[in-house]
């Protein structure tokens, strides 16, 4: 039978529905894949927002180093602490990735962070009831040493992350902190962590210490695990450029080891010094006292000064040897001349020498200037004249900034409008001068006249390329006076050490010669007076050694120390240039007077050949020869083939076997550093200037990754220079209390 077709209109109609629906999800998706967007937002940038993931590559901040390359200031690796509380971060029960117990967590954690039990359970506690997923301990969580970091990781305690991060660290504590300055960590407007320079040269070059931060691009799942054949994208960071200075980290120990005793033993409110190269005029020191460490910023007061070339005084009698150096090179010096000392009649206003104007009768003017007889310098600027003069103290840099490579240097300020001003300025009073200023002029006299610009950055470069963007170079500011006058001064100024009559006798060395002028300068109290007492003045020092051709040049001023009823000011000055001083000429091998000459010997090519052998052809040369292994042949050596060393010294050969441990009595730090390269023993080395005792004994056996310590001192802590008064009747110093007596009506 024939079926007749029935029309369905339910499944039309059900038909003409899906079919729209597919038509419109067709439309949808031929739309979004034209256009990209959804609801007018872009979906290939939601994609990225959720699955590719940025880590920033942190920049290192460029190092401070000193001219040999040690580090001064350099970024080193800490970590802050973080505590999960969120129990989802925990995937199994027998792995907790989140606090557990959190009165235990804190007991532990209050062992070895800068919070109570108390503080640290407040923390956490309130942490847990805000419902917060983890939590930090605010500035006592951060800057975790690597050590303490894995101490506290050996406690096992759940829960806690150890976050990477880097720490600015000064090595060596209080150390020219007022020119070094310090950098911390600080929050930015974008809430990142950064470290910014807060003082000195962290401050002043810090556009060019910090680096630029890099970033990781990758893309991850939702769980966060890497996506695989995903790429990334890395940008590197770019680490900050390197400062290398011109101090003498050894120089500068001595220094802050000096300035640290008399600071302990006097007491002063202040002291400044300064160590320079004439030749060059690099600074190879400076320090200032009260200071602060830059670590911890203990010590810091509100006094951020930088003292040596920011803070102007009143120099007292070293403006003496200007005075003097005016009067060589004009021809008006003689120094066989006598004078009436004692006082001086100016007008209505009388000068008077220190000793309460009695002075020594008549005596020479060469006498008068070992004594610091100010009324010596009133008749040789009568001599010179006062415009003169004034002419000399331009051409010596007073009044102007030096131009060192540091910005607020202070200029000081010359008074010149009256007559006596310009004769109170040829004794140091009145006027005031800067002490980077003072060294300055000084280089003329150890310079065969030519005066030496001051400098401090030895070069900045960039650690990555090798590329220099500044370098610095000894740069002449002048000739004030001729090479001879600079000798005939400097034999002068040495006699004030030498003489019977010298005011400078304590300043002497053990084996130097030191040419220089003492200063007592009166010091201006807040009512416009000059302070009374007889500590209450600025005592001071610059001297340079040895006298004959002077390698180095020092500044030292001590301000008002506390010393016993029978002491006088000059003490702590010279306690601390003669330590220096002697210590820092011995370091840099310049030889003592009236030595022998010591025999040479220079060293052959020796690799190769038996071990034996060469020891024994050294030592009959009298060179103390070191051998690294048990035997063999010569397979390196130190000092290398050519170099030509004294006889005494010792000569490193590295051969064949198990090293064998020396006596390091008496090596010094290059000479260990050498050692340890040879042998490949583990050395640690503590201290600065030369090996009294190690950890084992010569000849020991060494068990492998233990190290041997050795420990350093320095010729100061070795011996101490005896200063010693001059004969009875001779005064120990002198001073140069000002008596200006005003007798007009």
């Amino acid at each position: 039978m024939k079926k007749k077709f029935r029309f369905q209109w339910g499944a039309f109609l059900l038909f003409l529905v899906f079919a729209g629906l597919f038509f419109l999800l067709l439309a949808r998706i031929v739309s979004i894949q034209a256009t990209g967007q959804v609801e007018g937002q872009e979906l290939a940038a939601k994609a990225a927002a959720k699955y590719s993931q940025e880590e920033v590559l942190t920049a290192e901040r460029g190092k401070i180093l000193d001219r040999s390359g040690e580090v001064i200031a350099e970024d080193t690796l800490s970590y802050k602490l973080v505590a999960v509380l969120d129990e989802s971060a925990t995937q199994k029960a027998d792995d907790p990735r989140h606090v557990i117990d959190i009165g235990q967590t804190a007991d532990v954690l209050s062992e070895y962070i800068s919070l109570s039990r108390e503080e640290i359970y407040d923390i956490l506690q309130k942490g847990q009831a805000e419902d917060r997923y983890q939590v930090e301990f605010g500035s006592a969580g951060r800057e975790i040493s690597h050590t303490e970091m894995l101490e506290m990781k050996e406690r096992e305690l759940p829960g806690l992350l150890y976050v990477r991060n880097l720490k600015r660290l000064y090595p060596n504590g209080v150390f020219a902190s007022h020119l070094i300055g310090f950098a911390m960590k600080e929050e930015l407007e974008d809430g990142e962590m950064a470290t910014k320079g807060k003082m000195g040269l962290e401050l002043i070059y810090d556009d060019i210490l910090t680096g630029e931060n890099g970033k990781m691009q990758f893309d991850t799942d939702r769980w966060g695990f890497l996506l695989p054949n995903s790429e990334t994208a890395v940008t590197p960071a770019v680490d900050g450029s390197d400062i290398k200075l011109t101090l003498d980290k050894t120089l500068e120990n001595f220094l802050e080891d000096a300035m640290s005793s008399v600071q302990d033993k006097y007491n002063p409110k202040r002291m400044i010094a300064l160590i320079a190269n004439p030749k060059t005029g690099e600074l190879l020191g400076m320090s200032q006292r009260p200071s602060f460490n830059p670590n911890t910023r203990e010590g810091l007061s509100e006094n951020w000064l930088n003292e040596s070339i920011q803070l102007t005084i009143e120099p007292g009698s070293p403006m003496k040897m200007f005075t003097l150096a005016a009067a060589v090179e004009e021809g008006k010096w003689d120094s066989n001349a006598t004078y009436q000392s004692g006082s001086y009649q100016f007008g209505s206003s009388t000068i008077g020498d220190y000793n309460g104007r009695q002075g020594w009768g008549t005596i020479t003017f060469l006498e008068g200037f070992q004594r610091s007889s100010n009324v010596a310098m009133a008749y040789l600027l009568e001599r010179i004249g006062p415009d003169i003069f004034m002419d000399y103290i331009d051409a010596f840099g007073f009044g102007h900034k030096t131009g060192i490579d540091l910005p607020g240097e202070s200029a000081g300020k010359i008074l010149k409008e009256r007559d006596i001003n310009k004769l109170t300025m040829t004794f140091g009073q009145g006027s005031t001068v800067t002490p980077i200023q003072l060294i300055q002029a000084t280089t003329a006299f150890a310079n065969d006249g030519v005066m030496m610009k001051p400098y401090i950055i030895d070069e900045i470069k960039n650690p990555d390329t090798g590329e220099v963007t500044q370098k610095g170079e000894p740069e002449e500011a002048g000739q004030p006076i001729s090479a001879e006058t600079a000798k005939i001064v400097r034999e002068i100024m040495a006699s004030t050490v030498t003489d019977e009559n010298g005011s400078a006798k304590r300043f002497a060395l053990q084996d130097y010669t030191v040419a220089g002028k003492t200063g007592t300068a009166q010091i201006p109290g807040e009512n416009g007076r000059y302070m009374t007492g007889k500590d209450n003045y600025l005592f001071s020092f610059v001297g340079m050694a040895p006298a004959e051709d002077p390698e180095l040049i020092m500044y030292v001023g001590v301000q008002q120390p506390q010393m016993e009823v029978t002491g006088h000011g000059s003490q702590p000055v010279a306690e601390i240039f003669t330590s220096v001083m002697e210590n820092g000429l011995k370091y840099m091998n310049i030889e003592p007077e009236e030595t022998e000459d010591t025999p040479t010997v220079e060293l052959g090519d020796y690799i190769g050949r038996s071990s034996a052998e060469v020891a024994s052809e050294l030592q009959s040369q009298n060179v103390n020869a070191v051998i690294t292994g048990s035997a063999g042949a010569v397979t390196a050596q130190y000092p290398e083939q050519g170099q030509v060393i004294v006889a005494g010294a010792t000569v490193i050969l590295q051969s064949e076997g198990e090293a064998v441990l020396p006596d390091f009595t008496g090596w010094s730090k290059r000479e260990l550093l050498a050692f340890q390269t040879l042998s490949g023993l583990s050395l640690e080395i503590v201290g600065q200037g030369y090996a009294v005792n190690q950890s084992l004994s010569a000849g020991s056996a060494l068990t492998d990754g233990e190290p041997v310590v050795v420990r350093l001192q320095t010729p100061a802590d070795s011996y101490k220079v005896q200063m010693t008064d001059g004969p009875e009747g001779i005064p120990e110093e002198n001073t140069d209390e000002i008596i200006i007596e005003d007798t007009s009506e």
